[in-house]
């Protein structure tokens, strides 16, 4: 086993501020392109949350401008399901290389 081997990626983390303007910590567990769009797309889980059962995901659209990230809430049905449908195929792909 070389070294390369032994090394974990670090998560990302990001701050994302609630509706009380407290910033929350979320891990992003997946970054994909949606196909035959220019958008880009992030799946978030939080880092701390007071009932650990849930594994909720958050979904966002994003752009980055240099170091800035901005952040869009998915808010149209089509482009949720198109997210949604796409999340879960790369999930399975995951799973089915492990």
């Amino acid at each position: 086993m070389t070294k390369d081997d032994m090394q974990f990626e670090e998560p990302e983390i990001i701050y994302i501020p609630d509706e009380d303007g407290n910033e929350e910590e979320f891990e992003v567990i997946m970054k994909f392109e949606v196909d035959g769009s220019d958008s880009k797309y992030m799946m978030v889980v939080p880092l701390s949350g007071e009932n650990e059962e849930e594994d909720e995901v958050y979904a966002f659209r994003y752009e980055e401008d240099g170091d800035d990230l901005k952040l869009y809430t998915i808010e149209d049905e089509e482009e949720w399901n198109i997210v949604e449908e796409t999340f879960n195929t790369l999930l399975g792909e995951m799973e089915e290389e492990n």
